[in-house]
């Protein structure tokens, strides 16, 4: 199950505990992220109250910074490198925010091996890459593997049965 993002809440729908440097916050409702929020040694003279208006401070401006947002995904060009190797994290990660591969059968116990440039990644080395982008979303768009370079036009609609 996915969990929800933490949201402006009153003491009534959460719980506080401290730590040395911060508090845990926890929602009473189940499937909400638990928050370990640093806030200092300061922590130990503030009340559960302060703690959580300073918290919800905190939502209530990235809830702004998400409405005023608008994204561009970076699209590396053709023959340039797409990824590279993080050798501090032991994985591929994105140099961008579009990803054109081809995906093939073959792998260990028949997993998909993800072709990215002149590389091949396994399942899981992709899912590490993948996890660049943690808290995002993404949509996949499948095209033939010639044209990952071209933008489909898209369609919003039920599939015909003829189109499974």
């Amino acid at each position: 199950m996915r969990l929800k993002r933490p949201y402006v809440a009153s003491l009534d729908q959460v719980r506080i505990t401290r730590e040395p440097d911060g508090a845990v916050i926890e929602y009473a409702e189940t499937g909400v992220w638990k928050t370990h929020f640093k806030l200092g040694p300061e922590v130990h003279t503030m009340t559960d109250q302060e703690i959580l208006d300073r918290f919800n401070e905190g939502l209530e401006a990235s809830r702004q910074l998400r409405e005023e947002y608008e994204h561009t995904a970076i699209e590396i060009p053709p023959g340039k490198p797409q990824i590279e190797y993080f050798d501090k994290g032991y994985q591929w990660t994105p140099r961008g925010g579009v990803l054109r591969c081809v995906i093939s059968d073959g792998g260990p116990d028949s997993e998909p091996i993800i072709h990215i440039d002149d590389h091949d990644l396994s399942w899981r080395e992709f899912g590490r890459l993948l996890t660049t982008y943690a808290g995002w979303g993404m949509r996949i768009i499948f095209v033939p593997d010639d044209e990952t370079h071209l933008e489909p036009r898209i369609e919003v609609r039920e599939p015909r049965e003829d189109e499974r």
